[in-house]
C-alpha cells in the first residue's frame, strides 16, 4: 500500500481488513443503502417525504442503529426461549420475535418522529405505519440482495 498523500481510497483494500475495519465497511455499506432507498422512496412515493437530503442521511444512519438493536434484541430473546425446553417456549419464542420486529416499527416511527419533527414524514394508511414498514421491508431486501450478490463475487 503506498503511503504518499495522492494514495486513493481504493489503495486500501491492497490488504486484508481487520474486524473493526471490515465492521465500519459493513454498517458504512448498509447504511448508505438505506439513504439510496429512502430516497428513492422520498423520489418516488407519495407517502414518504423530507425536507432535505441531511435529515435523509441523518434517518438512515438512525434507521440503521435502531434496526440493528431490534434485531439483537430478538436474537437475544430467541436464544432465551432456544435454551428452554417445551412447547410453551417454542410458542414464545415466536411470538415475541414477532412482537418485537412489529412493535419496533412504531419505536422506530415515534423515534424518527422526534429526531426529526415535520422534516421526515411517513404518511398513508395507519398514520404511516405501512409506509415505514414497506421502507424498512425495501431496505432489508436490498442489504440482503447485496449481500448475497458480494458473496458470489468470492
Amino acid at each position: 500500500m503506498t503511503t504518499t498523500a495522492s494514495a486513493s481510497l481504493w489503495d486500501t483494500f491492497e490488504h486484508t481488513p481487520s474486524l473493526r475495519q471490515r465492521v465500519f465497511m459493513r454498517y458504512l455499506t448498509a447504511t448508505l443503502v438505506d439513504l439510496a432507498v429512502l430516497n428513492l422512496f422520498v423520489e418516488y412515493w407519495e407517502h414518504v417525504s423530507a425536507d432535505s437530503f441531511t435529515i435523509t442521511l441523518l434517518a438512515a444512519v438512525l434507521l440503521q442503529i435502531l434496526l440493528k438493536l431490534t434485531i439483537a434484541l430478538e436474537h437475544r430473546l430467541a436464544a432465551f426461549f432456544n435454551a428452554r425446553p417445551g412447547g410453551f417456549n417454542k410458542f414464545m419464542r415466536f411470538f415475541t420475535a414477532w412482537l418485537v420486529l412489529f412493535g419496533s416499527k412504531f419505536v422506530i416511527l415515534e423515534a424518527l418522529a422526534l429526531a426529526f419533527g415535520d422534516g421526515l414524514r411517513f404518511g398513508g394508511p395507519f398514520h404511516g405505519i405501512v409506509a415505514l414498514i414497506v421502507v424498512v421491508v425495501a431496505m432489508l431486501v436490498v442489504e440482503a440482495a447485496l449481500v448475497k450478490f458480494y458473496r458470489r463475487l468470492g
